[in-house]
């Protein structure tokens, strides 16, 4: 019974002042939310990161071109890597390790098809070993074959996004496009990967090597060069035979000179796993601030609430009323402030979640909804403590003579 009143006054109080608790609720709403919101956007960050990683597969290998350890290394003293390279970790025949390599150019370029015309998001020169490399499947058409890179003939694969930019509905297979002012044949399109982010894995145009460095890059450096492990299980020893043949292609005695670098999606996974949960640490503390920023508000707002209200303190004291019971009833009002606003909080950050934020599609982490909501409601109890205490503490005689 004495429960029940409690509560009876204190939601009385608060409709008394539905404005200030209006806005109350608001800060603490806005608290919940951001510290969900941002948790998400940080956990959607990581998975995109993570799936964009383990899509080229855990036996895949990049080799770039770079001091290893990050050294002091002139850039002009570090050798590019080139298709000589390539095909000299291509012929390692004393290796089992390796399974297959493709050299990779990248440049940017714009496609026509009609009257449409789209900057696709990378223009990419290759072997047909690439696709098998990076995990790309073919939805429409086929793949271009060794000898399209050896005949450098004009044909391209085209990613899901620009396929859909350049010819919406339509059937691009057979169809030709001009890219950068030379005219291609396209021979398949590839499925869509799918991805969040600032980077579309699907938006691009793929085209044997040749073809590409004769109408745009030069048969020079090459950006990278994808190798295929074959297995998970050689994936350490296929990169000690990628250092071994290019030490040798780059007459380089020492490896502790070397001036390339050899990444495997394992150790590169770990690496972005670690950023990204720092990134969304960082998030949480700074969305936390706006959770104390809602405590303070609840503070504020329940000392004016007892300054407005003292002669009704000094009275129901009067009457008899215990200190608990004042005590309960301005502890039971700041936490339902922050009950009712961590509540709504909780929703607007569950809907939220369903937009993408700068590019990122958002992940809900279940902890953060729950932590979100049980830290705003002790909040609402610790910031309300120091105004319900002050309340019951009031002496009857000096809270009727309050004007």
């Amino acid at each position: 019974m004495i429960l029940w009143q409690t509560l009876r006054f204190a939601v009385g109080g608060l409709a008394a002042n539905k404005v200030r608790s209006a806005l109350t609720m608001l800060g603490v709403l806005i608290g919940v939310a951001s510290v969900i919101l941002l948790l998400a956007v940080g956990n959607g960050s990581s998975q995109a990161v993570k799936d964009s990683i383990t899509s080229l597969g855990a036996n895949s290998l990049t080799v770039s071109a770079g001091s290893a350890a990050g050294g002091s290394r002139a850039t002009s003293s570090v050798k590019k890597l080139t298709v000589a390279d390539a095909k000299a970790l291509a012929s390692a025949t004393d290796s089992s390790a390796i399974k297959s390599v493709a050299p990779v150019v990248t440049t940017s370029a714009t496609a026509l098809y009609g009257n449409i015309s789209y900057s696709p998001g990378s223009v990419v020169g290759t072997y047909p070993a690439y696709f098998e490399t990076s995990n790309q499947k073919v939805a429409h058409g086929d793949y271009f074959t060794a000898d399209d890179v050896l005949g450098s003939r004009k044909v391209a694969v085209l990613g899901a996004t620009t396929a859909k930019q350049l010819f919406d509905t339509e059937d691009p297979v057979g169809k030709k496009i001009v890219l950068g002012g030379t005219p291609f044949t396209v021979v398949g399109v590839l499925a869509a990967k799918g991805g969040s982010g600032f980077t579309d894995p699907d938006d691009v145009v793929i085209a044997p090597l040749p073809t590409v460095q004769n109408a745009f890059t030069g048969f020079g450096a090459v950006n990278q060069i994808l190798v295929q492990a074959a297995s998970a299980d050689t994936t350490t020893a296929a990169q000690s035979e990628i250092t071994r043949v290019l030490l040798g292609t780059h007459a380089i005695t020492d490896p502790t000179k070397a001036d390339f670098r050899i990444t495997n999606q394992a150790s590169l996974l770990t690496a972005r796993e670690s950023t990204t949960k720092t990134f969304t640490v960082l998030l949480g503390a700074v969305a936390a601030i706006s959770l104390l920023v809602g405590g303070i508000g609840i503070t504020n707002i329940m000392l004016v609430t007892v300054t407005e209200r003292t002669r009704e303190i000094g009275i129901r004291k009067a009457l008899g009323a215990p200190r608990a019971v004042i005590l309960g009833q301005f502890l039971t009002e700041s936490t339902l402030l922050s009950v009712i606003g961590a509540g709504l909080g909780v929703a607007a950050g569950i809907v939220g979640s369903h937009f993408s934020i700068v590019g990122i599609k958002p992940v809900v982490i279940p902890e953060s909804v729950l932590g979100a909501f049980g830290i705003a409601v002790a909040i609402g109890l610790f910031f309300g403590s120091y105004p319900a205490n002050r309340a019951a503490s009031l002496r009857p005689i000096d809270a009727l003579r309050h004007e």
